[in-house]
């Protein structure tokens, strides 16, 4: 699909998963290949082939700082998880640290978690049905750049985010074991609007969606392609009768997430300056928001799906714009700021879910 990481991002990613898979002491890694003649099952000690279906989920760029960040969630909560990645390079790194002796020296003979590691591309539909055959939901957390590496999101790269959409909903739809589908937005979906006639709400929230004749006129790319990504993936939830959940997250943060992925951090902050304007320049901690990830989707078993705004603070001050020009390197032009915010983002209807969870698990 010509879109591809730099060695130092992969380097990061892998190692990035290496220590998180030594921090998880319950933890067996399985990485297999196309060649392996059982690689789509994976299947963990002490559980029959019921029961992993029913926790066995899977997770697109799961080597990614996001997807990461999700599979710990995942394995916590005591799910086997089937990790989607791109290319071969990754599955022999993977293999390489499986076979250090590293992990095994971490791992509980009595332990059920299992990761499995497989290799799928986003336009190859019948690869990535293969890839989800035997789970019982999908994550797709895939954030594509620019090759060049240097504008960010380019504009050939809205119609790639939107096809790999269409493909994964697809796929998901075709894959009898699916039952749900956790989609990784982004706030950026919501906040492009024209506002030249005064008449929209002042409150951001879930109902709300960006334009694509505004991030068009804008050259907001990375914008549009996550809202067509996302619109295409309400389409086909609802033409197939696919159960779809979206969370549109606001700019990731975390350690080293910035040096690691400065092409995306570019790329959502292109705007910037009208983002904090209006009171619409938000982050999210990436373990907040893989912590939401799971809740979401655990969730979806008493409702339908839906639609959750995520963030966890919104830039208000010229020393906050500062801290985040001094971690991202990106210059936000606050020179002609209006004091008077015009729009309040609202995460409420995540906030009461994870309030509602949290103290169910304190009561339990």
């Amino acid at each position: 699909m010509g879109v591809v990481r730099t060695d130092e991002s992969r380097r990061s990613e892998i190692e990035e998963f290496r220590r998180m898979l030594l921090s998880c002491s319950a933890v067996v890694l399985k990485v297999t290949t196309e060649d392996d003649s059982n690689h789509r099952r994976v299947t963990a000690a002490n559980r029959n082939e019921h029961a992993v279906d029913q926790m066995l989920v899977c997770v697109t760029s799961g080597v990614s700082f996001l997807g990461i960040a999700i599979v710990k969630q995942l394995l916590i909560r005591g799910y086997a998880v089937r990790i989607i990645v791109d290319n071969e390079e990754d599955i022999v790194r993977l293999r390489e640290i499986e076979n250090s002796g590293e992990i095994e020296g971490s791992t509980r003979a009595t332990n059920n978690n299992l990761i499995g590691v497989v290799v799928a591309k986003f336009d190859d539909r019948r690869s990535l049905i293969e890839a989800f055959d035997g789970c019982c939901a999908v994550f797709h957390t895939t954030a594509f750049i620019d090759p060049s590496g240097l504008s960010g999101y380019s504009k050939s790269m809205v119609e790639i985010e939107a096809r790999a959409a269409e493909n994964v909903a697809e796929a998901c739809a075709a894959t009898p074991s699916v039952r749900n589908y956790v989609l990784t937005s982004s706030l950026l979906a919501c906040i492009w609007r024209d506002g030249s006639n005064g008449s929209l709400p002042t409150v951001v929230d879930h109902n709300s969606w960006s334009d694509e004749s505004c991030c068009s006129s804008k050259k907001l790319w990375y914008a549009l392609g996550k809202l067509k990504a996302e619109r295409v993936s309400w389409r086909i939830a609802e033409e197939k009768g696919l159960k779809l959940t979206t969370i549109c997250s606001g700019l990731i943060t975390g350690p080293r997430y910035f040096c690691t992925n400065p092409s995306s951090t570019i790329a959502y902050l292109k705007g910037g300056k009208d983002m904090y304007a209006h009171g619409l320049l938000a982050t999210v901690d990436v373990n907040k928001l893989a912590d939401a990830h799971v809740k979401v989707y655990e969730e979806m078993h008493k409702t339908g799906g839906g639609r959750y705004v995520c963030f966890d603070n919104v830039i208000g001050s010229p020393e906050e714009v500062q801290r985040l020009e001094q971690e991202t390197g990106v210059y936000i032009d606050t020179s002609s700021h209006d004091a008077t915010f015009r729009f309040e983002l609202s995460n409420r209807k995540l906030d009461r879910l994870m309030s509602q969870t949290h103290r169910c698990m304190n009561v339990c």
